[in-house]
């Protein structure tokens, strides 16, 4: 049995808890080391279970609480090459902090392995991450450009998938935001929409995905019922039905406390 909880999600910090068999892993910490260990007391979470952080990119809401954290309680901190000079240039590791990099073939952790694959966002080498826990797989992917070939193969069979669903692109449009920041968040190397994921969610149930949390949400350019409305009508059109074919979440933007279970 595998748990997921999404202990925050969004612009203002991201960080996902990933268990098997009892222990499990961080996919980034982009809140304080204070925050997260509250959030994950709140799980019902024991950092002793925690025996490794992984982390996509270099981003503060990705990062902010990998040094103190990684260095308090002495876990390995894996990322690719290009993300982990980044992150020593901008001081979010440091000497004492135990960095290692995770390469083509990936990490083997109790019981699960993990593999990282590529993603298109204005970052030096930003990853998502595909877990093979034996009998079931997750992957995470966030900060997405667009939704290339390299990022389907990899989500592709997994039972449980935490993907990217920023912004409403007419939200954004008509949102505050200034011209070039819409632009970046729009192009190849931003953030794909409630659209964009939604088109792709039949095809990853066909393949065999049975739970979807949908993550990243904007909070200026999108609302949690519009992105999730969005990736049901889409589901629904292709003959598939919630808590049959399905579960579809969305990660809150601070942990409401529930585990998804897989």
């Amino acid at each position: 049995m595998a748990k997921l909880v999404p202990l925050f999600s969004g612009s203002s910090g991201n960080s996902y808890y990933l268990s098997c068999g009892g222990e499990g892993i961080l996919i980034d910490v982009g809140r304080s080391a204070k925050q997260t260990t509250q959030a994950l007391k709140a799980n019902n979470i024991d950092v002793s279970a925690i025996k490794a952080i992984f982390v996509t990119h270099e981003h503060s809401d990705h990062v902010n609480g990998v040094r103190v954290f990684a260095n308090k309680y002495k876990l390995p901190v894996y990322s690719t090459s290009g993300t982990y000079y980044e992150m020593l240039s901008g001081k979010y590791i440091d000497e004492k902090t135990d960095c290692r990099i995770i390469d083509k073939c990936g990490v083997d952790l109790d019981c699960m392995h993990i593999d990282a694959f590529s993603i298109s966002h204005d970052c030096a080498e930003g990853c998502g991450y595909r877990v093979d826990m034996g009998s079931v797989c997750f992957a995470l992917a966030t900060d997405l450009g667009y939704i290339s070939t390299g990022v389907k193969d990899a989500l592709t069979g997994c039972e449980a998938v935490v993907i990217e669903s920023n912004h409403d692109v007419n939200m954004l449009q008509l949102g505050p935001y200034p011209y070039n920041l819409k632009r970046r968040i729009m192009s190849p190397q931003g953030h794909i929409s409630n659209a964009d994921c939604a088109a792709l969610l039949p095809s990853l149930v066909k393949s065999g995905t049975k739970r979807f949390v949908l993550a990243h949400l904007s909070r200026e350019n999108n609302m949690p019922e519009i992105a999730y409305r969005e990736s049901l009508n889409e589901l629904n059109l292709s003959g598939m039905t919630e808590n049959s074919d399905f579960t579809l979440d969305v990660a809150p933007i601070v942990t409401n406390g529930k585990s998804i279970i897989f």
